[in-house]
């Protein structure tokens, strides 16, 4: 081995390209491969997103569908299996609030919780929430609970 046939470990170097723009005799000189003239060639030039050589865009021939409702109110669902599991696991004993859903990551601090009926459940717990349905409350209430809407 010596100064003429060093050369880099195997696989530690990624970029074979070569270097554009440094003179004629680099092969890559001139132009910088870039052509004469045209958006493509100059400095700064991005394509917009979507953009299809003047076509008319995908996203803009295709209609508009449907509505969103503002006023919709998103719930976040907690089952009843789901607080008999929380009980099983002793994260919960006799009441269940917002602390708890979000200790538990069931809920944000933000979100609207509301209580379906999935499952069963044999623990009695004074449950607090924003909604029910009417089967969650009556297992709740059939296992000695109390459902307390926010």
């Amino acid at each position: 081995m010596n100064l003429s046939n060093l050369q880099p470990a195997e696989g530690s170097t990624h970029n074979q390209n070569k270097r554009l723009g440094r003179g004629e005799g680099s092969g890559k000189g001139g132009t910088s491969a870039r052509g004469h003239k045209g958006a493509k060639s100059r400095s700064g030039y991005s394509k917009k997103i979507g953009f299809e050589g003047g076509q008319m865009p995908l996203q803009r021939r295709v209609p508009k569908f449907g509505f969103t409702n503002i006023n919709r109110k998103e719930y976040e669902g907690v089952n009843l299996d789901t607080l008999q599991l929380l009980v099983d696991n002793g994260a919960i004993t006799d009441s269940v609030d917002m602390t708890t859903y979000v200790a538990n990551r069931l809920a944000t601090k933000n979100e609207i919780v509301k209580i379906l009926g999935r499952g069963e459940l044999k623990a009695k717990l004074k449950v607090t929430a924003h909604k029910f349905t009417a089967t969650a409350k009556a297992a709740i209430e059939a296992a000695g609970g109390e459902a307390v809407t926010i």
